[in-house]
């Protein structure tokens, strides 16, 4: 299946929906890891918290969308250094104040579909529950900046949520693009309409062919881990 851009007013709706997706997560700083206290995915998130730190051991990782760093400090245990990027200052500042231990930790602000303020390059990349916010069309632009980063033969980690009834936020609408939405309140009363998609095993693999040869999908009650590497 292979995604084709959208006629021009289309596109500008998504820049919309990236704005608002922007300030969504501005304003959601200070509750944003209460997602990860919800009673049923803890055992879930127990055992992807010891799988994301093995994966990095020995990598100098980039991570994409950091948020508040609650994934950094777990893939810093056996990391050799991590430099965690995300757009919005709101949540690096809340990141740059966990306790990371004597680890090599440094935390950009940047664009992800740039990356333009990334020095270096890396042996690996994890990008935790961004792939789900990307739009369709947009998925093309955000791998192409992120590969231009990663060293030949680098390794690849996607994690993100599955869709659960009862426990995920529900799906307000589907655009004419084929992405989906949510609409999620917060604390202040305010409610905002973001892009949250939710792609099948079928569906990851043929968003990256043509970035790599395979992609191993492991998938949780809760959660997806992909797992490739480029040529």
């Amino acid at each position: 299946m292979s995604i084709h851009c959208a006629p021009t007013h289309q596109l500008q709706g998504e820049s919309v929906q990236t704005t608002e997706l922007t300030r969504y997560y501005a304003q959601r700083a200070q509750e944003y890891d209460r997602i990860y206290a919800k009673p049923e995915r803890q055992s879930d998130l127990r055992w992807l918290e010891q799988r994301s730190s093995e994966l990095c051991r020995e990598k100098r990782i980039l991570e994409i969308a950091c948020g508040t760093g609650y994934w950094t400090q777990f893939l810093c245990r056996q990391a050799t250094h991590i430099t965690a990027i995300d757009f919005n200052q709101e949540v690096l500042d809340i990141a740059r104040n966990r306790d990371y231990g004597d680890q090599s930790v440094q935390f950009v602000r940047d664009d992800a579909y740039t990356l333009e303020q990334v020095e270096g390059k890396f042996d690996a990349a994890f990008v935790g529950f961004w792939w789900s916010h990307v739009p369709l069309c947009r998925i093309h632009e955000f791998l192409q900046a992120l590969h231009s980063k990663l060293q030949p033969g680098a390794k690849v980690w996607l994690l993100d949520n599955r869709y659960v009834d009862g426990s995920s936020t529900p799906i307000s609408r589907i655009g004419t693009a084929g992405n989906s939405y949510q609409q999620r309140p917060l604390d202040d009363g305010s409610e905002y309409e973001v892009l949250k998609n939710f792609p099948t095993p079928e569906a990851l693999r043929q968003q990256l062919a043509g970035h790599t040869d395979s992609v191993d999908v492991l998938e949780r009650t809760y959660f997806w881990l992909a797992e490739y590497q480029l040529a």
